[in-house]
């Protein structure tokens, strides 16, 4: 009879060498068999109406499980964030998945994962999934790597859906007078519920009818008066494609119109200048991910500000009549979907925005479900993407501000990889060979690339908590290697620095570091935590605090656009909000080759884009692409299908 862990199950039998991460997982799914449902709900004590089955891995977990929760104390609040990786990536999503397998299936501690769902970019393109790997991984990973329960797609179909309304709407007033646009708009002589949005916005009566209105009140209603170079709303998809950064729209022969100034004249083109961004960068992404039940995303979505009319007015997608019609794409996308790691514990999934170009971090609605229900004594493993100079501190300074949720510790992933290529080692370069230096040892590499990891503990220790340094143990490293990294952190300040190889054996491998994590807690104090900053202080304040105090930044430069943008942003009373740098997660720095910890730079913002309705401004600095492109040779060379089974190949 085989021996079973804390929660009752078989123990984890992990094959040595490890296979690639879908063998891991088809290996788990077909021998071991996933938890039912039922059973995993159990475990978080869940009742059968709190979970709506999605196929037989993943089900919704409606919000109403919140709130029926709300006078039970909340369990310990962790977040789990990196130095600034390799192109590889240093196992973060691996160390979130392999802490909660520790805390869960082998300390016996109530235990929820809360992570994002994968954008299909970076699956097909070069960095790989996001389901965490090895031993230490959610499955189905193939269900978690590609469409989950569409709610990327959900995404994708309101961000459209509003850039076509947008663009229908300038087309449309381009030919026709206020009051043919009045009747076309309002047929029955009846406002709509988002149009009373409007009037009310406009100091109209609603209890007005259409014809009603005198002229002047027709003319501010029907008419937006989109300013064409103000707009900064971009189609998305979720696909890596560098070629559609700059594209132009309305080049159709339907595409004309004639003047209403002179609708004898001859018909002109309506097309303009735009582009595409990453899915997961969209506005909407964040919005989901900062919404905290139905009403707030309704809202959220609605004041979402698409661009700026004539008079400088800002437009909405309430505005453009769209808001209720994107909450109902995305009324589904809102409830977090659970899923299980291998260890048979139960994970959050939901959201997925970018920590480079968007606020990286899974929805506070999932962290929230998922502190009810593990309750005081238990722990919920959250994940900022990235590293923890641009993840962890959205994790922070926007996500916390919003949630009001304080954590207690948050655990920083290091590799002797990266901290060898920090420390002058040669490029690390995704589909190349390592160079010698990296597997071999090098010691003196490491001690002087645990710079960068010593800079990340001392960002992380301003905002109040508990640090522990998770070693993430890959096969080339020594005992002298990895020790190093732990005597670098420890001196930096951090509560404790732990060795983990929970890749190759599943929780076991990250036992100690659960047990830190735990103290760490049980030590630490959550009304110590604090915000690097006050979002009542000017645009340029805020962002100069960020990239002197994480950065390490000797200032910060703004182009004539991004001076415009905030002058505008502060007229229109959008200035007190967080703020969301959108960099290279690569270094400290804007640029990506300056590894270890740069001095002597400066911070360039070459445009800030403001996201109202998510509520934070977005300024975008140095070269960084909010749409990235695909390498040579892409991921999906290797991803096929076994067509006599089904069975996905080749995904990792």
């Amino acid at each position: 009879m085989s021996e079973t862990n804390a929660l009752g199950f078989a123990k984890l039998e992990p094959k040595t060498p490890v296979p690639s991460d879908i063998e891991v997982s088809q290996s788990i799914v077909g021998s071991v068999g996933l938890l039912p449902l039922p059973d995993l709900a159990k475990q978080l004590g869940l009742a059968e109406d709190e979970v709506l089955p999605w196929g037989i891995a993943k089900a919704k977990v409606p919000l109403f499980v919140r709130d029926r929760r709300a006078d039970q104390e909340s369990g310990n609040y962790v977040v789990v964030t990196g130095i600034n990786p390799t192109p590889l990536g240093e196992g973060k999503s691996t160390t979130t998945i392999g802490l909660a397998q520790a805390l869960g299936a082998i300390r016996g501690k109530t235990t929820v994962a809360c992570i994002r769902q994968p954008s299909q970019g970076p699956t097909f393109g070069i960095k790989g999934g996001a389901a965490g790997g090895g031993y230490a991984q959610v499955v189905p990973m193939e269900e978690f790597n590609l469409h989950l329960t569409g709610d990327i797609h959900a995404v994708t179909a309101a961000n459209n859906l509003l850039a076509a309304g947008l663009e229908s709407r300038m087309f449309h007033e381009q030919s026709q007078s206020d009051e043919a646009l009045l009747k076309r708009l309002c047929p029955k002589n009846e406002f709509s519920k988002v149009m009373k949005k409007r009037l009310t916005k406009l100091g109209i009566n609603t209890s007005k009818k259409p014809n009603d209105l005198t002229d002047e009140e027709r003319s501010k209603f029907a008419r937006l008066d989109i300013d064409p170079k103000t707009i900064t709303w971009q189609r998305v998809l979720d696909t890596c494609d560098r070629h559609l950064r700059q594209v132009q729209v309305g080049l159709g022969s339907k595409e004309t119109v004639k003047s209403k100034e002179d609708p004898t004249g001859p018909r002109v083109q309506h097309s303009r200048n735009t582009g595409f961004d990453i899915t997961v960068a969209s506005e909407v992404m964040a919005v989901l991910a900062l919404a905290k039940d139905l009403q707030d995303l309704r809202d959220k979505l609605g004041s979402m500000v698409v661009g700026y009319s004539f008079a400088g007015d800002p437009v909405t997608a309430d505005d453009l009549g769209c808001g209720g019609a994107l909450t109902v794409l995305m009324k589904d996308a809102l409830m977090p979907t659970l899923m299980q790691t291998v260890e048979r514990t139960p994970v959050l999934v939901h959201a997925g925005p970018f920590a480079n170009i968007a606020t990286g971090n899974s929805s506070v609605v999932a962290d929230e479900i998922a502190l009810k229900l593990v309750g005081k004594e238990g722990f919920v493993v959250t994940e900022a993407g990235f590293g923890a100079d641009i993840g962890m501190e959205k994790f922070f300074n926007i996500k916390c501000r919003a949630s009001g949720l304080k954590p207690k510790c948050a655990v920083i992933v290091a590799t002797v990889r990266a901290l060898k290529m920090h420390g002058g080692g040669p490029p690390v370069s995704a589909g190349k060979p390592l160079a010698v230096e990296y597997t071999q040892e090098e010691v003196d590499l490491v001690k002087r690339g645990s710079a960068n990891l010593v800079k990340h503990i001392e960002n992380a220790r301003k905002f109040g908590v508990n640090v522990v340094v998770a070693v993430n143990q890959f096969k080339t490293d020594t005992d002298a290697e990895l020790e190093a990294v732990r005597q670098a952190a420890l001196e930096a300040g951090a509560f404790d620095a732990v060795v983990s190889n929970h890749w190759a054996l599943g929780g076991t491998g990250a036992e100690d570091l659960a047990k830190a994590v735990e103290k760490a807690c049980s030590e630490g104090n959550a009304d110590n935590f604090k915000f690097l900053y006050d979002a009542n202080l000017s645009i340029e304040e805020k962002i100069g605090i960020i990239s002197k105090e994480i950065y390490g930044a000797d200032g910060v430069d703004y182009s004539d656009l991004a001076k415009k943008q905030i002058q505008q942003y502060e007229s229109a009373g959008f200035g007190k909000t967080p703020i969301c740098i959108a960099k290279t997660q690569y270094s400290f720095s804007c640029d990506p080759a300056a590894k270890g910890v740069p001095t002597g730079f400066r911070v360039t913002v070459r445009e800030i884009r403001a996201c109202v309705g998510a509520g934070f401004l977005y300024p975008i600095c140095g070269d960084i692409m909010t749409i990235p492109g695909l390498p040579t040779r892409p991921g999906f060379y290797d991803v096929d299908i076994d067509t006599a089974t089904g069975d996905v190949i080749g995904l990792f």
